[in-house]
């Protein structure tokens, strides 16, 4: 309980900045000064803090583990991940991390400090938001190009191979959490210490791939939300690994089916998450085809402002669940009651600020269709139907995608300015 008060008073006062000097925190012997809170989201915090010593900005996820050994591996899986995945630049790295005893919490009560870069132009839904406040809109060629940067770093998780060793050295993997736990972080608050016994067992871990070798891993929570854009403003980074799951998965066991789903319940965004999540069967096999319907939304929503799923239940009332499992959506300006509007061969109107590519969070964004202007081009809207297939056969592949994508941003002319 009283962590909760900590963190309902730093969000307080970074919210208000109402107190006098902000809270420290050292992780590993580095000192932190928190600055305010970014966003949470069921038991963790994400702050936006700077390094005492070199003034350089991090964002800082804090997640609470108070179930004990099962909550702490989940947490120290999403680690292993950013390790995993640290040599490929489209997805989010680990700077640092720790594991810390909260006071007086007992073994159970862990917490898990992960350091992670900070971004200061924020996600995709950042930028949805903008434009639909803003009135504004992507340039289509503009946001393919962002599109197809996804696509490629997803690739890195669905093709992925473990990095070659180098001049014979035995290349280091992610540790076993606890084993050599990586050190403590401590508070002004809250003495925090760290944890020494193995918090997961070999069977908990994610499975890395040897040097060289091929493995497939699942996002399973692609969303506008967890795609960071660089600062440049260009490049698209995939963050929040912790849904992560090795790939492909045969469902062999009617209890195997139960625990996908309630995985899938807890850490797939219902609007986003795939049909064959939501009624896992005995028999099927989930694999990596689950991310190319969460594309499909993710564009969608880019396009018009929600996923197709929240559009279509916002429009017939009806349950998203079923929206998702019929396969019940549509475009704007496509079906019964919605006339079709004249459109541009090639592309679709954008705003002037979001075309300018400005600063400002107008500016930077070229989001959510403006108004009830719903011009998309036909090769675009050919991209989301391919990747809303209710049979995850039909859907393309990653190297399919990428390839359609490719052509698409090949064929749309240059946004005009």
């Amino acid at each position: 309980m009283a962590q909760v008060f900590l963190d309902l008073v730093a969000s307080f006062g970074g919210c208000l900045n109402c107190f006098p000097s902000s809270p420290t925190l050292k992780i590993n012997s580095r000192s932190f000064k928190i600055l305010r809170l970014l966003g949470e989201g069921g038991f963790s915090y994400v702050y936006l803090v700077q390094d005492t010593s070199t003034s350089e900005l991090f964002a800082l996820k804090k997640i609470r583990c108070p179930f004990g050994a099962e909550s702490v591996a989940q947490a120290m899986k999403e680690v292993e991940a950013y390790k995993l995945f640290s040599h490929s630049p489209g997805i989010i790295h680990c700077v640092d991390y720790a594991i810390a005893t909260e006071r007086g919490g007992g073994d159970d009560s862990k917490t898990v400090y992960v350091l992670l870069p900070y971004y200061r132009r924020g996600n995709l839904q950042d930028m949805i938001n903008a434009n639909l406040v803003n009135h504004a809109r992507f340039p289509e060629k503009r946001l393919m190009v962002l599109f197809l940067g996804v696509c490629k770093a997803l690739r890195d998780m669905h093709v992925y191979r473990g990095p070659a060793a180098q001049g014979g050295e035995r290349m280091e993997v992610p540790p076993a959490a606890g084993k050599a736990t990586r050190g403590t972080a401590r508070s002004d608050e809250d003495d925090e210490t760290e944890q020494q016994r193995p918090l997961m067992t070999e069977d908990e871990r994610l499975p890395p791939a040897a040097p060289g070798a091929k493995r497939s891993y699942a996002h399973r929570d692609i969303k506008p939300a967890n795609i960071m854009i660089s600062d440049s403003g260009t490049t698209p980074i995939i963050m929040d690994l912790g849904s992560i799951a090795a790939s492909p998965l045969p469902i062999t066991s009617r209890s195997l089916a139960i625990a996908t789903q309630d995985t899938a319940a807890e850490h797939s965004t219902m609007p986003y998450r795939a049909p064959e999540l939501f009624d896992v069967k005995t028999g099927t096999v989930i694999d990596t085809k689950v991310d190319i319907w969460s594309l499909g939304c993710t564009l969608y929503a880019c396009l018009v402002g929600k996923s197709p799923f929240e559009m279509r239940s916002d429009e017939t009332g009806g349950s998203l669940s079923i929206c998702v499992l019929s396969g019940d959506w549509r475009f704007p300006d496509e079906g019964p009651g919605a006339a079709k509007k004249p459109q541009a061969k090639g592309k679709a109107p954008a705003s002037p600020a979001g075309a300018a590519g400005s600063s400002s969070a107008a500016g930077t964004t070229a989001g959510a269709a403006a108004g009830d202007d719903y011009s998309i081009s036909e090769p675009i809207r050919e991209v989301v139907r391919r990747c809303l297939r209710v049979e995850p056969s039909e859907r393309p592949d990653i190297d399919e995608l990428i390839e359609m994508v490719e052509k698409v941003v090949e064929e749309l002319p240059e946004d005009s300015s």
